[in-house]
């Protein structure tokens, strides 16, 4: 436990700071403890003192007895780096402030307190007809996790990053207060894509996506090298709003690059077979045993490339209009618990990126340098990206993104990734900030251009520097 917050003194001190806040409230004892975290990568472990707020007065006094680390908000731990860490500090765990508030059947808005997961507003919005308008590869994602990472999916191209389709949001501020942030705002700008750093959400306005089912119509294509499948991720345009390649990042020579492309809409009605259209908007997932610690040996480049063929070969040359839940078509992943734990003892780096228009050179010459260097890569995923969102740190900008995952421990991997970051920003183009452990912070600010202004507002708002993370720090932000 830090010497500037002794545990007897807690209950005590907040029940002072809710005096002077909100006259006549008493708190209980919120949950507190030491624990040790780390991002979803599983790479460097730090410490901090956690607190769970159950409500925005117990998130109120967390913040104003922050300490002289700072504090920063943590919801279900799907960050891959280390955005949602605070060494020797504070960590706000919001998963307990986890109700929905209002739900518009009609309209499909709603009001949701921060700790929400999407998994959690699937299933109560789907049977009602509505979906979330952007999600991630994973549904174990918080609300005030999507905004502050401005998190992308596959429907980027017509749907944007998460951050456009918040109507508004509660934020307390280093001062203790919270405001209702509208987009358009300076404030919201810096908050959307600001991985915590002006404060803590609280709650949020959200709008929603119609569907008929809860089913996806799929289409499904094999790409015999990168140009192949990048000419074809080009050519769908708006034939399906969602569309990715997994490409094979171990293929050499000819067939380097090559890929299994999917593209997918949500089914409609009369696309269902006759049994299912009784319950058309179920929404159901599956679950299979918790993925088990894979030893180093077992995570080579023979063992990847191997794994590459095989589900390079499974895939359909061509399938159009398979019928996949929602869950399979966008979080197959999820269905594995603890998946992160495939990669090893050491965990797994994610590194995505993304270039311009114009720019597949650039592409194909990191696929080439992957391939060449045998890296067993895993998930290695291409997307196409739309026009940009509001955010001033937000990660998408029109064009191509490529991420994938490399294991920790891979010799050789800090020059490999710096000299990708130097390939990547000498293109105009940048990396992930919410999936990154190891960029310079001279190299991320000439990725992200709105930087200085990002830093400006913050000097303005949190003086102090309240917010901070283990990202913040490194990178100076």
């Amino acid at each position: 436990m830090p010497p500037w917050w002794p545990i007897t003194h807690f209950g005590e001190c907040c029940n002072k700071s809710l005096k002077r806040v909100f006259p006549g409230y008493t708190v209980t004892l919120m949950s507190v403890d030491t624990v040790s975290m780390t991002g979803w990568g599983r790479t460097a472990p730090t410490t901090a003192l956690r607190f769970r707020p159950r409500t925005y007065e117990e998130a109120v006094v967390a913040v104003r007895g922050r300490g002289p680390r700072g504090v920063v908000a943590r919801g279900l731990g799907r960050a891959h780096g280390d955005a949602a860490q605070n060494a020797g500090g504070s960590v706000l765990d919001m998963t307990a402030l986890n109700r929905i508030r209002a739900v518009d059947a009609v309209g499909g808005t709603v009001v949701c307190e921060a700790g929400v997961s999407l998994h959690h507003l699937m299933r109560v919005l789907l049977p009602l007809g509505w979906f979330v308008p952007v999600t991630p590869a994973t549904r174990q994602v918080t609300v005030g996790g999507a905004i502050g990472s401005d998190v992308h999916g596959r429907n980027h191209r017509s749907a944007g990053s998460f951050a456009r389709h918040v109507r508004s949001l509660d934020l307390l501020t280093a001062d203790g207060e919270v405001r209702t942030v509208l987009p358009g705002t300076p404030l919201f700008d810096a908050t959307a894509g600001g991985l915590g750093l002006t404060g803590v959400i609280l709650s949020a306005t959200l709008a929603f996506r119609r569907v008929a089912t809860s089913l996806m119509s799929v289409d499904t294509e094999r790409a015999a090298c990168l140009d192949d499948a990048m000419a074809r991720l080009a050519t769908w345009g708006e034939r399906a709003p969602y569309a990715a390649a997994r490409i094979d990042l171990l293929a050499h020579g000819r067939a380097a690059g090559r890929a299994v492309l999917t593209r997918g809409e949500h089914a409609p009605l009369d696309a269902l077979p006759a049994r299912a259209r009784h319950s058309p908007l179920t929404f159901r997932t599956g679950q299979l045993p918790a993925a088990p610690l894979l030893p180093a040996a077992l995570l080579g480049g023979t063992s990847a490339a191997l794994l590459n063929e095989l589900r390079h070969r499974s895939a359909p040359v061509a399938r159009a209009g398979e019928l996949r839940r929602i869950s399979s078509f966008f979080h197959p992943l999820d269905a594995l618990p603890r998946w992160n734990r495939l990669y090893g003892r050491a965990g797994f780096v994610r590194y995505q990126f993304a270039v311009g228009h114009g720019q597949e050179e650039t592409v194909a010459r990191i696929v080439r340098r992957l391939s060449a260097r045998r890296c067993p890569a895993f998930q290695a995923v291409l997307k196409r990206f739309g026009a940009p969102g509001p955010g001033w740190l937000s990660f998408p900008v029109p064009g191509w993104t490529l991420s994938f995952g490399l294991p920790a421990g891979l010799p050789g991997l800090p020059r490999l990734l710096d000299g990708l970051d130097e390939e990547v920003a000498g293109a105009g183009g940048r990396v992930c900030l919410a999936k990154d452990a190891r960029l310079r912070p001279g190299v991320a600010a000439a990725m992200y251009p709105r930087l200085a202004a990002f830093r400006a507002l913050r000097e303005e708002l949190d003086p102090d520097g309240a917010f901070r993370s283990d990202l913040s720090r490194r990178l100076a932000l």
